[in-house]
């Protein structure tokens, strides 16, 4: 291993998602230096991290953090597999390469909580810097129905390679589509520019002549590693963050980081500018309550020295939840369950397409179809009259209940109007296809994607719910820094969620009556998960909800950039309140969840937060 210097001017905790874009980006200035630790190694020759349908693979191995939550009161006291990439990349690294952006509705509101130049105008900019949308052949477009794509504005220069994987010869993506159109829901809008309601064929992050997975390490570093002011440490575990007391005695300043390698010796660097603290959700305020800021309440439990009294460190989890029931496919419909089953002649005929063609079941993403979706479906409305009624009511109780803090306050109205259609593109739900079972473990103790895979062919819909309003936390278990986080995302804690969220799985009921989607399907044919697994009522719905939901693995918030008064820990340059030179840039900085998946909303606050850094430093 090359020489590791005592002082670099910037350095930065975690080679993750939001780790490596950063560095990328300072380093392009040839008089600033950069180290970038990050725990896990490089995996970039790793086949399950290369192969875009390999991604479940590394789930559970080395390469993820495999983070377990404490038992969810409100969901029958299952423990939630939380996975995290520990690995150089992150979890852009382990994630399933699903590309979706988020909306104008959400980023305005980072704004509206007192986030100034945090807006979609703001914000747009950097999502089409990040990546590139490449568009396929006319034929397949049109087959995937990609019409609505704006040219003048989707990402064309981007290091993150985007691509459709689907390809004329599949029906269910245009099934999917034509079925959302069928019960009058036509998609509108282009998610690129921040709106979309309804089906649609979406991307996934995978390159499209390689045919490999793009992410941040392939992106971002493999092009920097070799200049000469960029140094990357693997094996790198961050004790904590050198903090001092200014001369003033009012604030801190971070002067460095402690850090332990592999062979167990440990090191001490020092930051000539900043500290920047992009180790994700769970691990970054871990890593600030070892550093002395946080509660001094659990500071004082653990025997760790207060620098920073900001009880709002570790506190604002929010994350998507995901549930659904595979249906039995119609004969004669091709889907992925003999991969899953590992079926030798299959899986052989497969790899081999992709090692010699690159195409194959080997070179697709596993989610091609996706709706986002408004809490009150027309055709849902039609089957069960009295839902739209039942969820006025609970907004009608929660507005007349127990007074709560500004933050909420204002959170919650955001939800409202979303419930209340006053955001016309926006959604409060999303509804997914796979053409292959996907079966969920309900045991009473964890939940996880279970290995029993049933015989026969099945093509699985699911639910998310995008905007919940059920708050959680992350923080230390002790003042080793070897320990995992206590992580309590107290899912479904809020009344509302589980109201909304059921009316979302409920419509998948829908589509697998519907034409033509339901001609993919053998009629009165099984269901791959144990039980019976309808969710035609609501009650069955929230029931099956509470059994078998699992995270959608899209965790953040735990360092929320908000006004320290309403439990900010960072301002809206992503500067730590109370500590000069630390910043934090990663999805805990986030004060409410995007909608969809959150790996594009990562990459973009990664490349405002290098201006911003750039900005102060005078080296734009």
């Amino acid at each position: 291993m090359a020489v590791i210097h005592k002082e670099y001017d910037f350095v930065i905790i975690g080679g993750g998602t939001a780790g490596l874009v950063v560095a990328a980006r300072l380093t392009e200035n040839v008089d600033v230096s950069v180290l970038v630790l990050e725990a896990g190694e490089d995996a970039s020759q790793d086949p399950r991290v290369n192969i875009p349908a390999l991604w479940s693979a590394v789930l559970g191995t080395d390469l993820d953090w495999d983070f377990m939550t404490v038992p969810q009161e409100k969901m029958n006291g299952r423990r939630i597999g939380q996975p995290q990439g520990r690995v150089l990349g992150g979890s852009s690294a382990i994630n399933a390469e699903v590309f979706i952006p988020p909306s104008t509705v959400g980023f305005d509101a980072w704004e509206c909580l007192g986030n100034p130049g945090w807006t979609w105008n703001d914000i747009a900019p950097y999502f089409r810097r990040f990546h590139t949308l490449n568009m396929p052949d006319e034929a397949t477009a049109k087959h995937l129905d990609l019409s609505w794509i704006d040219e003048t504005t989707k990402g064309t220069r981007g290091p993150i390679q985007a691509s459709f994987t689907g390809v004329v010869e599949d029906p269910l993506g245009k099934a999917w589509n034509k079925t959302f159109q069928k019960l009058g829901l036509v998609f509108e809008g282009d998610p690129f520019n921040g709106r979309g309601l309804g089906g649609w064929c979406i991307p996934a992050s995978i390159d499209p002549v390689s045919k490999t997975r793009s992410y941040a390490a392939a992106a971002y570093f493999a092009p920097a590693k070799s200049r000469e002011n960029l140094k990357v440490v693997t094996g790198a575990t961050v004790n904590k963050i050198l903090l001092e007391r200014q001369t003033n005695g009012d604030t801190m300043s971070a002067q460095g980081v402690i850090f332990r390698l592999k062979d167990g010796t440990t090191h001490q660097v020092n930051a000539n500018r900043e500290v920047l603290l992009a180790a994700g959700v769970f691990q970054s305020p871990k890593i600030l309550e070892l550093s002395g800021v946080g509660d001094k309440a659990l500071l004082d439990k653990f025997g760790i020295e207060t620098k920073v009294n900001n009880p709002g460190v570790g506190e604002n989890l929010q994350d998507h939840l995901m549930t659904g029931v595979s249906f039995e496919a119609a004969e004669d419909v091709i889907t992925g369950d003999c991969l899953l089953r590992q079926e030798p002649q299959l899986v052989q005929t497969s790899m081999q397409m992709y090692q010699e063609q690159k195409s194959g079941p080997f070179a697709s993403q596993s989610l091609l179809s996706y709706a986002f979706m408004p809490a009150m479906f027309q055709a849902l409305e039609k089957a069960e009259p009295q839902l739209q009624e039942g969820l006025v009511e609970a907004l009608q109780r929660l507005e007349a209940g127990a007074s709560v803090s500004e933050l909420e306050k204002q959170q919650y109205g955001f939800i409202k109007t979303i419930l209340r259609s006053s955001a016309p593109h926006e959604a409060s739900g999303s509804l997914f296809m796979i053409p292959a079972q996907v079966n969920l473990h309900n045991g009473p103790k964890q939940a996880g994607m279970t290995k029993d895979i049933k015989p026969g062919n099945f093509i699985s819909m699911g639910a998310s719910l995008q905007y919940p309003l059920s708050r959680g936390t992350s923080h230390i278990s002790s003042s080793d820094p070897s320990a995992p986080p206590t992580i309590d995302p107290r899912y479904l804690s809020h009344p509302l969620d589980i109201e909304i969220y059921a009316r979302h799985l409920m419509i998948i009921e829908v589509l697998a009556k519907t034409a033509p989607l339901a001609n993919y399907l053998k009629p009165g044919g099984r269901r791959a998960q144990p039980g019976d697994a309808r969710v035609d009522t609501l009650e069955r719905a929230k029931e099956y909800i509470r059994q078998t939901a699992l995270t959608d693995n899209h965790p953040v918030g735990t360092c929320a950039m908000l006004p320290r008064e309403k439990g900010g820990v960072v301002d809206a340059r992503l500067r730590v309140y109370g500590v000069e030179g630390l910043r934090v840039v990663d999805s805990s900085i986030m004060p409410l969840i995007p909608r969809a998946n959150i790996q594009t909303s990562v990459y973009a606050v990664a490349e405002k937060a290098a201006d911003l850094i750039k900005e102060d430093h005078g080296l734009m």
